[in-house]
């Protein structure tokens, strides 16, 4: 069964190639799109379109469907399309006729747009609470190492004394602002498209649509039919963007992490547990889970540029090629997740060598205090100082 069928058959061959992957990554989205389907059809019966017998018969087979779908009991397969007919479907079966009003006042251009919005929701907050960890994370060893000072770089050259705290606590800065972009990109997508339907709104039935968005907790309505359908694609956009700039942080702490274990810098001494080793070379201790997580980042922004890619060029409402958007998304959110996971887990995993440290504190990374201290022993100008000790730094 497919719900535009019309009575003829469609050829395999379209049909594979139109679905894509869609029946898998569906998956993803059942669980959301059988809870907005309860409150499509709580409010089928306030505004009488259901009676409360039928729409208990149909809640009641929702959340069966939910806990199938817990026990991992629901298959979706290619020729179902996606998880809507699988829903619907079930649905028939299992109510008859009465499963049939289910889609009465949307269209499924709506139905996993609210599907997708519950579902972003919900890993927001998630990341969102990682990120919480990982502040405190950082905080943390940042204390336990706060005495411990090593040279610090610019132009990849030695520069001046850089304590482990202030390090440290330029990453737990990072997320903080971090958290600040996730709250902010959750308030932005806090609005539900349920009753737009196919972007023109819903002809002749009066629905609430208020009531809808009340039920499944969002803040307020995406008002506008046509944007609604417009926002998708800009809305996973913007939210790929803020999860960029998460791995962007976790790509150069993952960079400084490589380098600074390295034999050569040796400030940073990572567990045995965290590190690989090497199929020919018996000493090797790899960086591996660091380079994995700098590698993703560039993931990240070639998910970013394809999804702002397909989102180009198309005109006001719903194209099929908006649907190609659905896996960059999701792949971008299990990347982070992941991403600040082991992040998480290798904070616990490495500690510094206070030796190698204070081996790398140079005569010459102090040239910058001694230029200050002239200032303030002598009160001579910032220049000329600075001038005084370039000049020593010659004959040293």
């Amino acid at each position: 069964m497919k719900l535009w069928d019309k009575g003829y058959n469609l050829d395999k061959i379209v049909e594979k190639y139109t679905v894509g992957i869609d029946y898998i990554l569906d998956k993803r989205l059942f669980y959301f799109d059988c809870i907005a389907s309860i409150a499509h059809a709580k409010m089928l019966n306030k505004v009488r379109i259901l009676t409360d017998d039928e729409t208990n018969k149909i809640i009641g087979v929702l959340k069966k469907l939910i806990e199938l779908d817990k026990k991992g009991e629901i298959e979706i397969k290619p020729e179902d399309e996606d998880c809507h007919t699988v829903i619907e479907k079930f649905l028939v079966d299992e109510c008859g006729e009465i499963g049939k009003k289910i889609h009465t006042g949307r269209s499924r251009n709506d139905q996993v747009l609210v599907a997708l919005r519950l579902y972003q929701k919900q890993e927001l907050i998630l990341i969102f609470e990682k990120i919480k960890k990982i502040i405190a994370k950082f905080e943390e060893k940042g204390k336990k190492f706060h005495s411990i000072e090593f040279a610090g770089y610019t132009h990849t050259r030695k520069a001046m004394p850089m304590s482990a705290e202030i390090w440290l606590g330029a990453f737990k800065d990072a997320f903080i602002d971090n958290r600040e972009l996730v709250k902010n990109v959750l308030q932005l997508i806090d609005k539900s498209p349920l009753g737009t339907a196919a972007g023109f709104g819903v002809p002749v039935i009066d629905i609430d649509r208020n009531f809808t968005a009340k039920e499944l907790g969002f803040s307020e309505i995406l008002k506008n039919p046509v944007y609604a359908q417009n926002s998708r694609g800009k809305y996973d956009s913007i939210i790929i963007d803020v999860l960029s700039y998460i791995m962007f942080d976790l790509n150069k702490f993952a960079t400084d992490m490589i380098l600074f274990s390295s034999e050569e810098f040796g400030y940073i001494v990572l567990e045995d547990k965290i590190t690989t080793g090497s199929s020919i070379m018996p000493q090797k201790k790899n960086p591996d889970l660091f380079e994995i997580l700098r590698g993703n980042y560039h993931i990240v922004l070639g998910e970013s540029i394809k999804v702002k890619s397909l989102i180009g060029n198309l005109i006001s409402g719903y194209h099929r090629d908006i649907q190609l958007i659905k896996e960059p998304l999701i792949k971008v959110f299990d990347i982070t997740k992941d991403s600040l996971d082991i992040t998480f887990h290798s904070l616990d995993n490495f500690y510094f060598d206070e030796k190698r440290c204070k081996q790398s504190l140079t005569h010459d990374i102090y040239a910058t205090h001694r230029a200050y201290k002239l200032v303030k022993d002598y009160n001579i100008p910032f220049r000329e100082a600075y001038k005084k000790i370039a000049e020593d730094l010659k004959f040293s």
